[in-house]
């Protein structure tokens, strides 16, 4: 593929040492369907990042702090609750989300000095939660895999939220850091459909890659859990069940949903991909998500955001209950880490 020359996004054009640079992107043979066009390569910028640890307090995270190693995505998923945030660097949350990559290069360096700290108080985190973070570029950048050199070495609880395949390159160091309950994995499992996954997650690894990586996971000791998300009226709810049974079949021993979620520019663009590909059922689809919304595409407030209300959010959350009952998903408090083993290198030292 032949990248298009450097450009400069909006924000940089003062500093030349943040300019994007091109790099080729590579289809691998886990799934990742190449669909950028031939003219547009992946462009990198580098970003010095001052802290790395994002805090949150919202009540329906499982965790209140996170790391992102990369702004932007290359999986293109177009439903992504994270594209807006790209809006912020001057971006569109478009195909610049795609393409436009940031990469925060001291993130290990960062975490270390952070973890260091005196007053530091161990409690697991997630890499994840905004941007994957197992996405294509990983495999030059390894950003994420110095991040889980350093909290193996501090012994540091962490959880992963991935649709990548690649995460199976770390297998050595989760298996490590899930022998001491260190480590937890969720793999995002949208569809099983292939024909639905390359319009919807263009460049994610595909259906029987993330099941395989559950099943490597799991025989290699990690814990291993599904997250079903997003689930879409009319597009892939049907499947639910399904994707739960193939899951466990695998050898994932959690479960969690989330409804679909259109923030600001997301809506938009989602739109235009159900017109693109659905466009004789579109019209029903944003009714659906209406009617679990408040008469809106999007609800922000806590404790509705991640699974709606209404009729069809009630009905989704109980076929998923019932689902998981009888295939025996555990619960999260069954899977919790040791934040007890905590200890920063040279850290008994400064005992004596």
């Amino acid at each position: 593929m032949i990248p298009s020359a450097p450009q400069k996004g909006r924000g940089t054009v003062h500093n030349p040492h943040n300019r994007f640079a091109p790099r080729l992107s590579v289809v691998e043979d886990d799934g990742w369907h190449q669909e950028v066009p031939p003219t547009q390569g992946t462009e990198v910028r580098i970003e010095t990042a001052k802290t790395i640890i994002s805090r949150n307090t919202s009540p329906d995270l499982p965790f209140d702090r996170s790391i992102n190693p990369y702004r932007g995505c290359e999986h293109g998923c177009i439903y992504c609750y994270a594209r807006p945030s790209h809006a912020y660097w001057d971006l569109s949350p478009g195909l610049d989300f795609e393409t436009k990559l940031i990469a925060k290069t001291n993130a290990a360096d960062v975490l270390e000095q952070q973890l260091s700290k005196p007053g530091y108080v161990c409690a697991p985190i997630n890499l994840g939660s905004n941007t994957d973070p197992y996405q294509p570029i990983e495999r030059e950048q390894q950003l994420t895999r110095r991040l889980l050199e350093v909290l193996l070495r501090y012994r540091h609880p962490v959880t992963i939220v991935t649709k990548g395949s690649l995460v199976l390159r770390d297998l050595d160091l989760l298996a490590e850091l899930a022998s001491q309950r260190l480590a937890q994995v969720m793999i995002s499992l949208t569809t099983l459909d292939d024909e639905l996954k390359r319009t919807l997650e263009p460049r994610a690894a595909a259906p029987k890659a993330r099941l395989r990586a559950i099943r490597v996971l799991r025989e290699a000791g990690v814990p291993v859990g599904v997250l079903c998300s997003p689930m879409i009226p009319m597009i892939n709810d049907s499947e639910l069940e399904h994707l739960l049974e193939a899951a466990r079949e695998a050898g994932a021993q959690s479960a969690a949903y989330m409804l679909l979620r259109l923030p600001l520019e997301v809506a938009p663009l989602f739109e235009q991909w159900l017109h693109d590909h659905y466009p004789q059922r579109a019209t029903h689809v944003l009714s659906l998500i209406r009617q679990s919304r408040g008469g809106e595409l999007y609800d922000s407030r806590f404790g509705a955001r991640m699974r709606g209300e209404g009729v069809f959010a009630e009905l989704l959350a109980q076929r998923f209950a019932k689902a998981a009952r009888r295939l025996g998903f555990e619960g999260r408090e069954q899977m919790r880490l040791d934040c007890s083993a905590f200890c920063p290198p040279g850290g008994q030292m400064a005992l004596f």
